[in-house]
Order: structure tokens, then C-alpha cells, then sequence
């Protein structure tokens, strides 16, 4: 992994983009090979960690947009009211 997706940055602490990046290289490593069981197993540990924190990523920018969307509706619903006395 380059410095940029150092793999011992908790995985906490890293991004979406990194998070992702960082999960493509672990497969391509695995998928490879080559590697012994404990840095296998070790990497597929990491891979899993990566993987829950992209989808905790993506729920939450779902919820984000969701909120959005109920505020803009609700937002013209008010609107729509103003205009009907």
C-alpha cells in the first residue's frame, strides 16, 4: 500500500475514498496470493474493517440525503399552504 493508504491508519479515522482504495488493494493482495496465512488472514481482518466502514459512509449519506429531501419537502408543502387562503 503507498503512504497515501497506510495500512496502520485506524480504520476509523479514514474516509470514504480512502476507505474504498484502501479495500481495492487489500482484495488485489489476496487475490494475488502469495502471501502466508497469518498476512492473509490479517489482510482479510483489515478488508472486512474496510468494508463496514464504507457502508457506514454510504448509510450515512443517505440519511443525509433523505433529510434533505423531507426538509425540501416540507418546505414546499408550507409554501403550497401560503397560497391557499
Amino acid at each position: 500500500m503507498s503512504d497515501s493508504q497506510d495500512s496502520t491508519t485506524p480504520v476509523d479515522a479514514l474516509g470514504y475514498e480512502q476507505s474504498r482504495d484502501q479495500l481495492v488493494e487489500v482484495v488485489r493482495l489476496l487475490e494475488q496470493g502469495g502471501l502466508d496465512l497469518d498476512a492473509s488472514l490479517k489482510l482479510w481482518e483489515r478488508g472486512e474493517a474496510l468494508a463496514r466502514r464504507c457502508e457506514e459512509h454510504l448509510a450515512g449519506a443517505q440519511a443525509r440525503i433523505e433529510a434533505a429531501l423531507a426538509a425540501s419537502q416540507n418546505d414546499s408543502e408550507s409554501d403550497s399552504e401560503k397560497y391557499v387562503d
